[in-house]
């Protein structure tokens, strides 16, 4: 073994693995070097702050004693009492502790065992952004959504899921997907309601006069606001992370919206040009601050109409992977996160060529070092608006697949079992379900793992095949019981699209299909064997098929109630296809009043989903 196997094996690294398609790889030493450089590791050492070279984390049961090391310890738990004792720790309360034992500290991440399972019920998931009313404009309101939710609630639906909506890029109209984000622990404040009208962009959403026009309709509605106590309130409680946010947004507006191409002076949040600056433009500050309390006033109001009308989770929402490498989040949390390089996936079904995704990944000595709190605050944020919570791509908890600029990726390992804690320990106080995407390249164990915690996973019928033996697609009563079983995702076709091709169309157009006529015929071959598993041809059969499955929860896309025929995302491109632009083709209340979705709802009930 050289000296740069050992480094990498101690640092976590996965350098040799096979892809999704089963094929053995090999990163070459280039981005090995890379991705220790990354992590800090420089002739061996890490470059974590000195203050936290001695600070680690660990998972341990909550309510349970816990062996401990010779010697004293001093003990400080999350409400903030102090014990110290030698030996074995008392049982402690679930939540976040921290000992001081032998020159270290460590953060005791005390969990429950596992999550409550939930019964079996359905739901509706659809993009926020494809909604309208009216007039083909803006994009879907957190209004809207709270009039979907009272629509759909009476047909049985216990829970519906959107894409991801987190802070994004005002500045930069070209940088629209949710997945893609400038800070996760702030929203969108494209999806508030106004009450001005936005000019019609027709079927697709056109981000460059929406986003101008929608700021234009904020910035009116926040002339109007003459103060309220609830905002102030709020902003101060928001303390220094909600004004480093506001800050940023502000600084945006003037430097552009990714401050790694600011001045110098203004890329560190705690410069004395910052504090200037916020002092100097408290007006704008404020306006930011509003826009976000506005955007969060308004998606909790649209899940107490959803609890209101008797949906037993309300909303399902969906947190993105990773953040964008020059987006607020890593202005304000710079350590937290490896830089030069970018979070992906290797090539698997959903992306045959890979995906390198421009995402920033979070360090996982950092995360270790500092008892997860970005994670735990990121986690918390979005629980207090919903009652399910997607973790997109939670292979990462285990392993993260990391490419360095311009170089082959390879695997980061992650602490699982820390991470799951947290998991556990957030839900649990939220009284929450977590869903877990783990669709791709899965870890030997994780979805063991994920069991064990009760973290749903994710069964996409598309893929449900027996792929060792026949590649025959798996009958209802095979799926997994813990999991939510869905037709597809945003990643892939659509029901119609899936028995058109429109996947191959798209992907022969971008030479992407060695043999076209084959996936053609492997296609047909594919629907016709889904429809003998079904009985049927419709999407009425399909749905029966879900309905039927072990599977705990089941989601039905509106895209499918709703006629869409093609997908929402097109993975591995950008601009190659209409990513995240595409409205439904009817409007919400024609959603609410289809057939599709009683038929959907009758099917859903003689299955014994609706409680």
């Amino acid at each position: 073994m050289s000296e740069l196997d050992d480094l990498c094996r101690r640092a976590g690294l996965t350098w040799v693995y096979r892809d999704g398609a089963g094929r053995l790889q090999e990163a070459p030493e280039e981005s090995r070097r890379a991705v220790l450089a990354a992590l800090g590791h420089g002739n061996g050492d890490t470059a974590l702050p000195g203050a936290l070279r001695q600070s680690t984390s660990l998972a341990i049961t909550a309510g349970q004693p816990r062996d401990w090391g010779p010697g004293p310890w001093l003990l400080t738990t999350e409400s903030g009492e102090e014990m110290q004792g030698e030996g074995p720790l008392p049982p402690l309360p679930a939540g976040y502790h921290r000992i001081l034992h032998n020159g270290w500290t460590v953060h005791l991440l005390a969990a429950p065992d596992r999550l409550h399972v939930p019964p079996r019920r359905w739901g509706l998931t659809l993009p926020l952004f494809s909604l309208w009313e009216g007039a083909r404009s803006g994009m879907g309101t957190y209004a809207q959504l709270g009039d979907l939710v009272e629509g759909v609630a009476p047909s049985g639906a216990a829970f519906l899921g959107i894409n991801p909506i987190h802070a994004g890029f005002p500045a930069d109209p070209g940088n629209y997907s949710p997945y893609a984000p400038s800070h996760r622990r702030r929203l969108n404040t494209l999806h508030v309601a106004t009450g001005h009208p936005l000019p019609e962009t027709g079927d697709l959403i056109d981000y460059t006069p929406t986003i101008r026009a929608q700021r234009a309709a904020l910035e009116e509605a926040f002339a109007k606001f003459t103060g309220d106590p609830e905002f102030e309130i709020w902003r101060g409680a928001g303390g220094t992370a909600l004004e480093q946010f506001v800050t940023h947004q502000a600084l945006s507006e003037v430097f552009g919206g990714y401050w790694m191409a600011w001045p110098a002076e203004y890329q560190d949040p705690s410069s004395p040009q910052v504090q200037s600056f916020a002092r100097e433009r408290s007006k704008r500050l404020r306006f930011h601050a509003w826009a976000q309390w506005m955007a969060e006033t308004q998606l909790a109001n649209a899940q107490h109409r959803a609890r209101d009308a008797g949906m037993a989770f309300g909303l399902y929402l969906d947190i993105a992977v990773g953040t964008h490498p020059s987006g607020a989040e890593t202005w304000a949390e710079r350590g937290l996160f490896a830089q030069g390089v970018s979070l992906g996936a290797p090539p698997d079904l959903l992306g045959p060529s890979g995906q390198r995704w421009g995402l920033a990944p979070m360090r996982p000595d950092m995360l270790r070092a500092t008892g997860y709190t970005a994670f735990a605050q990121t986690l918390r944020q979005q629980l207090k608006f919903c009652g399910l919570l997607r973790i997109d791509h939670i292979l990462g908890l285990e392993r993260s697949f990391w490419l360095p600029d311009h170089l082959p990726g390879l695997y980061v390992t992650m602490p699982r079992d820390e991470l799951l804690a947290v998991l556990r320990i957030e839900a649990s106080r939220a009284g929450a379900t977590i869903i877990g995407e783990d669709l791709g390249t899965i870890p030997e164990g994780l979805r063991d793992a994920l069991e064990a915690s009760g973290v749903l996973g994710c069964r996409v019928a598309m893929f449900e095949r027996d792929w060792e033996g026949t590649g025959d697609f798996l009958p209802p009563e095979a799926y997994t019981p813990t999991a939510l079983a869905s037709w597809a995702t945003h990643d892939l076709p659509t029901w119609a699209g899936w028995r058109r091709g429109r996947d191959i169309d798209w992907r022969a157009q971008l030479g992407e299909v060695a043999d076209e006529a084959r996936a053609r015929a492997d296609r047909a071959t594919e629907v016709a064997g889904f429809d003998a598993m079904t009985g049927g041809t419709d999407m009425a059969a399909m749905h029966r098929f879900l309905a039927r499955s072990a599977s705990t929860l089941v989601a039905v896309q509106g895209e499918d109630l709703a006629g869409t025929v093609e997908q929402a995302n097109l993975p591995g491109t950008v601009y190659e296809h209409p990513n995240w632009c595409r409205r439904l083709p009817i409007p919400l209340s024609g959603l609410i009043s289809a057939q599709t979705l009683g038929d959907t709802a009758r099917i859903m009930t003689e299955a014994g989903r609706n409680g």
